[in-house]
């Protein structure tokens, strides 16, 4: 079936991230977005004619904004303001992020404040279309005036310098344009500013990794009621009338969703009478507490970054015949959503290590130390938490907010910046270290529950369990086992436990 187009100039929904870049939706245009853009460019032309200075169309930059720039030399400033900032350096970002990227500047473009050329917005849609990735190197923004230095690299491509990647290989820009049936875009009065001001790297690399974090929670809950079973705990803690003395909503959903997971448990009802132990430990009990909190940080970032996706990040902007400057382009709000994200996704990689350590402890009914077979000839799963308990540490470290830092630029004409693109990167990486996390603990959690065969777990476990036996085979003795953690791993991040 073929995918429904994405129309410019309408407002992203955070999944609309990854349905964009990485399902093959192409672009199109909603009729009228162009001309609003085109009356937009006409504000612009008309406001410059008068004479009066412009920031970034007749004059210099940050603190050379005093500098007036005469009429023929406008199209040269916007080359000259994208040539010297394409500097970033690092690894190159993934190609969903740089993708994403083209895509929301092109689609911020289509809103009709920014002053640019409707060409401009059509050749960026073609450029999409085409599947021609930007490589946009992952650092060097601060997240202030902009994600300048990686959106840089963007506008760089549309001049045809640089490089891009076509079909997973880095190809000069020119060869890449020319495949798509294209020539460099020689750029207007405002254009490589509109190209290079906004908040469009941050939202990628960090909107993506939160739509990614989403599915890992979803994986956690799975993972979680999965290791109950494993260990043979109960279920009475998520009772609904204990979550509605504690009203959050996140908790009371996390609770409803671990209760259907766990419903029609044989093993919950194999040890329901005689079982002497009175309470589990909190990884297991507290379960709607903990993730139900990471749900609600997480649909609060989500709320910030579509506030951020549908907003207008330019500077200057045109609205009602004016140019107005300000700093839209700011990325704060981000960069306070990113941080309390990746909080949150530390904390809940913290909680699936001390499952998995409880899993491996040999101290549930039926379930060896390590899950080993033959313990003491077999190390079973004892090296696995290793890795969780590395990954677990390494968040902790990375979970400091980049928002509390700041650092002056621009000959202190930008002297509070936001660090919201390090945020996101920072995000992302605790993001994929909590899913190799919960991917081990699915892991765990399975050799357990199958230990107790012919009892059957809740009915969503088992769904579960069948999934993931698609694609993961049970371990039978000792065996490389990494594959196996990372195979697990990318099937979170990709959404295949829903």
């Amino acid at each position: 079936m073929k995918k429904p187009n994405f129309v410019l100039g309408t407002a992203p929904k955070l999944g609309d991230l990854s349905a964009v870049v990485e399902e093959g939706r192409k672009l199109s245009f909603q009729s009228g977005s162009l001309r609003r853009v085109a009356a937009a460019r006409k504000s612009l032309l008309d406001l410059a004619r008068s004479g009066d200075p412009i920031y970034g169309v007749n004059t210099g930059f940050a603190e050379l904004a005093s500098k007036r720039i005469p009429g023929d030399q406008l199209a040269q400033l916007q080359r000259n303001l994208v040539l010297s900032h394409a500097c970033g350096v690092g690894e190159l970002l993934a190609p969903a992020e740089a993708r994403a990227m083209l895509w929301l500047r092109a689609n911020e473009l289509a809103r009709g404040h920014s002053g640019v050329r409707p060409e401009l917005v059509e050749f960026m849609a073609r450029l999409f279309n085409a599947n021609v990735v930007p490589a946009v190197p992952s650092r060097g923004s601060l997240g202030a005036s902009g994600d300048l230095a990686p959106q840089a690299h963007i506008a760089l491509l549309i001049i045809g310098e640089g490089k891009a990647v076509v079909n997973g290989r880095l190809v000069p820009a020119k060869a890449a344009l020319k495949r798509a049936g294209l020539k460099p875009f020689p750029l207007e009065a405002k254009e490589g500013l509109a190209l290079l001001n906004g908040t469009q790297a941050m939202q990628a690399v960090g909107g993506l990794a939160l739509w990614r974090a989403l599915r890992a929670l979803g994986a956690a809950q799975l993972a979680g009621a999965m290791s109950l079973e494993a260990m043979t705990g109960t279920p009475v803690p998520f009772a609904d009338e204990i979550q509605r003395l504690k009203p959050h909503p996140g908790q009371i959903e996390c609770a409803r969703q671990l209760r259907e997971l766990l419903s029609g448990s044989a093993i919950r009802e194999s040890h329901r009478e005689n079982d002497s132990r009175v309470q589990d430990p909190y990884s297991l009990r507290c379960m709607p507490q903990v993730h139900g909190a990471i749900l609600d940080v997480l649909q609060n970032s989500k709320r910030t970054v579509e506030i951020e996706l549908s907003s207008v990040t330019d500077n200057p902007l045109i609205s009602g015949g004016k140019v107005l400057s300000g700093g839209n382009f700011h990325g704060q709000a981000l960069s306070f959503a990113y941080d309390s994200a990746a909080a949150a996704m530390t904390a809940l990689g913290n909680i699936s290590e001390r499952r998995i350590f409880q899993l491996i402890l040999g101290q549930s009914p039926g379930l060896n130390i390590y899950l080993a077979r033959n313990p003491g000839l077999e190390s079973g799963w004892m090296i696995p938490q290793y890795v969780a308990a590395a990954l677990a540490s390494e968040n902790k470290t990375l979970a400091h907010p980049a928002s509390a830092d700041s650092i002056p630029s621009s000959a202190n004409k930008e002297d509070f910046v936001s660090m919201g693109m390090w945020s996101a990167l920072k995000f992302k990486k605790i993001v994929a270290n909590t899913a190799q996390i919960i991917g081990i603990e699915l892991l765990c959690a399975a050799q357990g529950v199958e230990v107790h065969a012919p009892l059957s777990p809740g009915k969503g476990v088992a769904e579960g369990l069948k999934k993931l036996r698609a694609k993961a085979k049970r371990a039978v003795g000792d065996e490389p086992l990494g594959p196996r953690m990372e195979l697990a791993r990318e099937l979170i991040l990709e959404g295949y436990f829903g």
